[in-house]
């Protein structure tokens, strides 16, 4: 008799362990990967805004997220970054005084994002097509918040995006407000280059050295490209604090596990984000923005057009912004240089930028 129940609880005690791996493994990706409906959250003030809101365009719908302290602040429309990563998960990230000052829209572009679809065709997403978007979405938001003209932002691949708009069709805004301006980016990829490796050579760091004497980027256009798109741009931008923030040393960490957190998104957009910054890197316009030639190709706006740059900015250098700002002509132009910023000086410097963003606003409302 004590044997057989000897034995019996011999056997439940695998059939345990495995079951506790089980809840275990179950809760960790619920922490991981949160369940969601893909609400925003809340804004604490009455009178303001936060809501996701799908528009329907010429060629099919896109997803906006809108946020504000007060809707009867001006209007913004942000154009984000990457183009794959949306904008607001740096908002979700690092709350900014954006929605404090405006009434702003962070816009999934098309085949990103919330704005995935599996039948987007990669190279249908042209220049063209999302200037039109950006359009679309700006013909909305003045309609909804009964602004006859709103504010433009674009930052970093958004700057690209937002100037050519501009460019285009400057009668639909008050002002551009460039963060991380793209300027000339095979010049700030090799000013960039040569700053990363000569960091890694007085650090010591012999291995990131080598690795960086693999590729040629002036001489050869293979390894120019290879490069941009490799984990070594990232990592070292990154670990040297010169990357998306100050303080961010992994896209990993700072990018990857928050987006999976994001409650903003369902569980499916969360995946539909990597799917879509896969696939964004094939896009024509992703091309067109890491070629463009700001001063050649944009010497002047009708608009004014506020420069926000970060000192430590080796995404797209700051040297080369700095330069662009005094190049452009438009109506009025202002210079905000950010000391303790990278590549995201609005969501680094919280202070600085509600003092800066309360001047815009003031300034040309």
């Amino acid at each position: 008799m004590n044997r057989t129940g000897n034995q019996k609880k011999g056997l439940k005690m695998p059939y345990l362990i495995a079951v506790c791996i089980i809840l275990l493994f179950i809760l960790i990706i619920m922490i991981i990967f949160p369940i969601s409906s893909g609400k925003l959250p809340e804004r604490k003030k009455s009178g303001g805004i936060s809501e996701r809101v799908r528009i329907e365009t010429d060629a099919g719908s896109l997803e906006l997220m809108l946020l504000s302290d007060n809707i009867e602040n001006p209007v913004l429309l942000v154009c984000g970054g990457g183009p794959g990563i949306p904008q607001y998960l740096l908002e979700n990230s690092y709350p900014s005084a954006l929605p404090e000052e405006f009434t702003v829209a962070y816009w999934d572009y098309r085949g990103t994002g919330a704005s995935f679809r599996t039948d987007t065709a990669a190279e249908e997403m042209t220049t063209g097509r999302y200037v039109q978007d950006a359009v679309a979405v700006t013909e909305y938001l003045s309609k909804r918040f009964s602004n006859e003209k709103i504010f433009i932002m674009g930052h970093s691949f958004g700057t690209y995006l937002a100037l050519k708009t501009v460019q285009m069709h400057s009668e639909l805004y008050k002002a551009y407000i460039a963060m991380s301006q793209i300027v000339n980016q095979p010049e700030s990829e090799y000013l960039a280059f040569d700053y990363m490796k000569e960091q890694y050579e007085n650090n010591g760091n012999a291995k990131m050295v080598e690795q960086f004497k693999q590729y040629d980027i002036r001489s050869s256009g293979k390894d120019y490209e290879a490069y941009f798109f490799s984990g070594l741009r990232d990592k070292a931008m990154h670990d040297l604090g010169v990357g998306t923030t100050r303080d961010m040393r992994s896209v990993i960490s700072g990018i990857f596990f928050p987006s999976l957190k994001c409650k903003a998104y369902t569980q499916a957009e969360r995946i539909n984000i990597w799917r879509g910054k896969a696939r964004s890197a094939s896009f024509p316009v992703t091309k067109d923005a890491i070629s463009f030639n700001a001063p050649q190709d944009v010497p002047e706006i009708e608009i004014p057009i506020i420069f926000i740059v970060g000192s430590y900015d080796y995404t797209c250098c700051a040297g080369l912004q700095k330069e662009y700002f005094d190049h452009i002509k438009a109506p009025e132009k202002e210079l905000y240089v950010f000391e303790n910023s990278a590549h995201s000086p609005l969501y680094e410097e919280y202070e600085k930028a509600k003092q800066v963003l309360a001047g815009i606003r003031e300034n040309y409302y």
